[in-house]
């Protein structure tokens, strides 16, 4: 068993070739995979304080954007555009939070749009918050992309981009690949599952032998324990 390990950490570290040097998909994706899983656990922590401070009560809820894994896939999704436009390019520090205020801003509509739209449900609504667009994004929060941005690209992107460097070649290839495809079934699987529970709230059964799986495995119970704070609308 041993000497199984040992060659197949020689095998992982027989290619020499750094991996993911510079700004390209492997690296993207990685960041992708990081920035998901930060997202979803400081909306959880978030949420954790803030019901403790109303209530006394410590009351843990997931924030995620699928079902299998904390990734929050707004938080991902805003690091790769945040690094793949921003990070190689040299702004002044304010010129940075601007930019990072609309792209985080203009995510945020985005990412809330089409959720509502294919899905029709909502899983945040500013429409109390002052200087709100369409209830999808406020200028506070455009504000607090903007900062992050900014922490994100001078100090915290190039601690993580030297350790992704660091992952053996044919390791993080191989890793990339996996996780890829993962992502690929774990979005598939969550997203259609949330359109599926808006179909059955509306009344409408399933055509396929897919929606007979999904009521069946991914029900209201289920699905409501992954997105607690999950809001849906009638189907007009």
């Amino acid at each position: 068993m041993k000497k199984k390990l040992q060659k197949i950490l020689e095998y992982f570290k027989k290619d020499k070739r750094t991996f993911a040097k510079g700004i390209c998909f492997d690296k993207l994706f990685a960041i992708f995979l990081i920035g998901s899983v930060i997202g979803s656990f400081y909306e959880e922590i978030l949420n954790c304080v803030l019901v403790y401070s109303r209530t006394g009560a410590l009351v843990w809820e997931y924030r995620r954007g699928v079902i299998y894994g904390p990734f929050n896939i707004i938080y991902g999704v805003g690091a790769v555009i945040i690094i793949a436009l921003l990070a190689e390019k040299k702004h002044k520090w304010y010129e940075t939070v601007i930019y990072g205020a609309l792209l985080g801003g203009g995510i945020e509509y985005l990412i809330g749009f089409l959720q509502e739209t294919f899905t029709h449900t909502t899983s945040w609504d500013y429409s109390h918050k002052l200087l709100n667009i369409n209830g999808r994004v406020t200028l506070s929060y455009m504000l607090l992309w903007g900062f992050f941005s900014l922490l994100f690209i001078k100090y915290i992107y190039p601690f993580i981009s030297k350790l992704i460097e660091k992952i053996p070649y044919n390791l993080g290839k191989l890793l990339t690949k996996i996780l890829v495809v993962f992502m690929a079934i774990n979005m598939a699987i969550s997203w259609s599952a949330i359109i599926r529970q808006t179909l059955r709230k509306n009344n409408i059964p399933p055509l396929t032998p897919v929606g007979h799986f999904l009521d069946k495995y991914y029900d209201d119970d289920f699905l409501s324990k992954y997105f607690p704070n999950m809001v849906y609308k009638e189907i007009e």
